[in-house]
């Protein structure tokens, strides 16, 4: 009686093992794609023949592929603008940088919730094991725990919540019919003991906005080849439609 007490205890505790899991599964089953912007740039309407933008992307990111810029490109070119080489000339630069393109597993930062019920769940099989090699009902226990940490484990590898994110630094510069008088000082560390600070001041004839894009991805399960072209179009998208 009491063998079948602890049987039933254990298979009912393993409708829970995947619980976390299953939940993950189900609800993050669809490509969820944001994109953000920490601030807005608001530009002055132009006439048609100075829709002339200056692009310079760059990746200092560790996956170097990333590529926006040929897109960024067309996308500008289909809103009605010219682009071209030479930034005496373009009404507008857009410059940006893509700081960061990386991987991030949500279940890490809540993996104490999940490994609760894949241990209670795994409990089951580690019992069935212990006794189908003869073990008694008395050392059930220790093949319970070794059970739920086993298909606690499996149940939590099969799915993870998996989140991508570009990180992208712009900047725009806006050529108008005026004069703006720049300032900048920087410190600059030499070893441990010292330091230069530099300092300079100009007049240009164009102003500066700068903003920062993240993109992120979530899917359960999710691999880079599905997220790279949503993040890709996301940041364009972005990007483009600054002008």
């Amino acid at each position: 009686m009491k063998t079948l007490l602890v049987c039933a205890v254990m298979i009912s505790s393993l409708t829970l093992a995947g619980c976390g899991a299953l939940h993950t599964a189900v609800a993050k089953r669809n490509l969820d794609v944001q994109t953000k912007m920490s601030s807005s740039i608001f530009l002055d309407p132009v006439e048609p023949e100075q829709r002339t933008v200056f692009v310079d992307i760059r990746n200092t990111s560790d996956k170097p592929e990333f590529d926006l810029k040929t897109q960024v490109i067309q996308s500008l070119q289909a809103r009605g603008y010219q682009v071209i080489d030479s930034p005496k000339q373009a009404h507008y630069w857009l410059q940006a940088n893509v700081l960061q393109v990386g991987r991030s597993n949500a279940r890490d930062t809540s993996g104490a919730l999940a490994a609760g019920p894949g241990v209670a769940g795994g409990a089951v099989t580690g019992y069935a094991l212990h006794r189908a090699t003869g073990g008694s009902s008395g050392g059930a226990a220790i093949g319970a725990a070794v059970g739920g940490a086993i298909v606690g484990t499996v149940v939590d590898a099969m799915v993870e919540d998996v989140y991508y994110s570009v990180i992208t630094d712009i900047q725009i510069m806006e050529r108008f019919d005026g004069s703006v008088s720049e300032s900048s000082q920087h410190q600059l560390i030499q070893g441990d003991s010292g330091s230069t600070t530099s300092s300079y001041q100009r007049n240009t004839d164009m102003r500066k906005y700068q903003t920062r894009i993240v993109s992120f991805a979530n899917q359960a399960n999710l691999k880079w080849p599905e997220a790279e072209p949503e993040l890709t179009q996301g940041m364009v998208r972005a990007l483009a439609g600054l002008f």
